[in-house]
């Protein structure tokens, strides 16, 4: 059973931490995403290894704040770390997909001596240049307009209609209605401040920094998504200690494709 605590007006549950001496686990979720999205790994880690797991500013439980400011992931990353220090934690193994894996990578990065071990699924460095970081603000703002005045509901299935998630038609009805249902509780104003705050364009560039991140990393992607796989062949060749795996039969969101094979490729790196 997972308690539900605050910190910086963020929403996040932590496991039983005992004396099991056992390294704690954070896990950050994706764009449009929440706690509950990774229900399938809490049920099969939260017995053996304390989980620490967040609702993403502008996502889920936590605050949706006007300021565009707050969903920088300066300020993001600051927040996990208010976490571990709310909880007197010195390390963590962190875990993230997408928009959290970036996060999880920036937090890396940045707070060295808090993350032991890095796990990143479907996820990337941000962008390299300028003009790409550009381009990408003017859609990530175009959309954060579409978002605040179409609704929800609009925003989701236009959402779950792009190319990236085509995959997941492959999931069952009841998988595809919770997950719908779960992304329809996010406010407008909550996801339109994370794509100006926190969107791929707003981001700094990692790239130039990866050989600095000393710490054992996993980078997990699906074979039917090409533009990540690629991107994590490309990061491999720049981090000193890092294994990439490629899951079969699975897109972009790897954790709910493949569940099961998911966690068992975590629990594996966790336990090596």
């Amino acid at each position: 059973m997972l308690r539900h605590l605050q910190v910086n007006q963020l929403n996040y549950r932590v496991g039983q931490f005992g004396n099991t001496g056992a390294l704690p686990w954070m896990f950050l979720h994706g764009f449009t995403g929440r706690i509950e999205h990774w229900q399938g790994q809490i049920e099969r880690l939260q017995a053996s290894y304390p989980l620490i797991i967040p609702d993403l500013i502008g996502h889920g439980e936590t605050d949706s704040p006007l300021d565009s400011k707050r969903y920088q992931i300066e300020s993001a990353a600051a927040d996990l770390i208010a976490m571990l220090d709310q909880l007197a934690i010195e390390k963590i193994g962190l875990l993230g997909y997408s928009m959290g894996g970036r996060l999880a990578l920036y937090t890396a990065l940045h707070y060295p001596n808090r993350i032991d071990k890095l796990i990143l699924e479907s996820a990337s460095p941000g962008l390299a240049t300028i003009e790409e970081r550009s381009d990408r603000i003017i859609q990530d703002e175009q959309l954060a307009i579409k978002i605040e005045r179409e609704g929800m509901m609009t925003f989701v299935e236009y959402w779950e209609n792009l190319p990236l998630f085509a995959s997941q038609t492959r999931l069952s009805d009841e998988v595809k209605q919770r997950l719908r249902a779960l992304r329809l509780q996010n406010r407008p104003q909550g996801l339109a401040g994370s794509l100006r705050g926190m969107g791929t364009g707003s981001q700094p560039s990692l790239w130039d920094f990866l050989p600095q991140l000393t710490c054992p990393t996993l980078l997990i992607t699906g074979d039917l998504d090409h533009k990540f796989t690629q991107i994590a062949e490309k990061m491999s060749r720049r981090l000193p200690d890092v294994q990439h795996i490629q899951v079969q039969a699975a897109g972009h969101t790897v954790h709910l494709e493949q569940p099961e094979l998911f966690t068992e490729i975590v629990l594996a790196f966790i336990e090596r």
